[in-house]
């Protein structure tokens, strides 16, 4: 099946309790192609500046990434973020400078408007929508999004999430969006506005997945000793998870249940490293091989 993705190419500066990163590619639309294209082909639509220092067909080269909806402009600035992470890896503080993310968004091209997979990673709901709109008859859509636009565009992210079926998003976002400590209660709240799968990410101990129709999965973190950055962790496992359903061309729970573990295990590689190293040094034969030994963790 086709898969789309939308969202963020940024200029990332980062610190950890490792070391500091600066200047390095990111951006959530990076992360999630990268991750995806380890299970198939993967069409980009992205928007940066005269300023952007990367050469994304360099960066994808060799991967099923099509960057025929890549846009530069010439008389903008490239999305920048910078992140303070604390010693458990788990909070952070940052700032950003929008950028191009505060225009219009990209155009999708003519051939990408067939897809049948699309997941609009963060960006404000307005511009989720616009793209989506593009798009002719999507099977599946599937939505990230983050504090600041809970914040303060609650009414356009209310109707973005009507029209989507799946909504990927982290501990803190899920309690803000319904106002609810519980996890469960939080995700089955959310689903009564609109979505039919909620999936939330809770950092190195796992993530919930919770549908319309009743049934749950909890899945624990990959067990690893290697954390040097958390940034774009999230992308990572979102990207592994639409890869994964992509590949499989079907969305029933088990192969959402599957989708979810190959999103934890392609996540577990990117927080190894800074950027996307961690992502670029590993195979599809190694993620499966972690698959199993998650498999082997989990069963009882």
């Amino acid at each position: 099946m086709s898969l789309l993705v939308t969202g963020s190419i940024g200029i990332d500066t980062v610190t950890t309790p490792c070391e500091v990163s600066k200047n390095c590619i990111g951006g959530s639309s990076v992360y999630f192609s990268m991750a995806a294209s380890f299970f198939g082909p993967v069409r980009f639509v992205g928007v940066v500046g005269a300023d952007c220092p990367f050469d994304l067909a360099q960066v994808f080269n060799g991967r099923p990434v099509d960057l025929a909806g890549l846009e530069v402009r010439r008389h903008s600035k490239t999305f920048r973020w910078w992140a303070t992470y604390k010693d458990d890896m788990d909070h952070r503080t940052d700032r950003v400078k929008l950028g191009v993310l505060a225009e219009a968004p990209p155009k999708v091209p003519e051939a990408f408007k067939d897809s049948q997979l699309v997941f609009l990673a963060n960006k404000t709901p307005a511009l989720q929508m616009q793209l989506l709109d593009e798009i002719e008859k999507p099977l599946f859509v599937a939505a990230d999004t983050m504090p600041r636009w809970i914040k303060g565009n609650r009414n356009e992210l209310s109707e973005l999430l009507k029209r989507i079926d799946c909504l990927i998003i982290n501990v803190e976002e899920a309690r803000l969006l319904v106002k609810q400590s519980n996890l469960v209660r939080a995700a089955e709240q959310i689903l009564e506005l609109g979505p039919s799968i909620v999936i939330v990410k809770k950092g190195e101990s796992g993530s919930l997945m919770c549908l319309k129709d009743g049934n749950k999965f909890v899945l624990p973190a990959y067990m690893t000793t290697d954390v040097k950055d958390p940034t774009g962790a999230g992308d990572s496992f979102a990207g592994g998870f639409m890869g994964y359903l992509a590949q499989a061309r079907k969305t029933d729970f088990d192969t959402l249940k599957t989708a979810v573990a190959y999103g934890t295990v392609v996540a577990s590689f990117t927080i190894a490293d800074f950027s996307l190293s961690g992502l670029t040094s590993v195979t599809r034969g190694d993620i499966d091989i972690r698959l199993g030994m998650l498999r082997k963790f989990t069963h009882f």
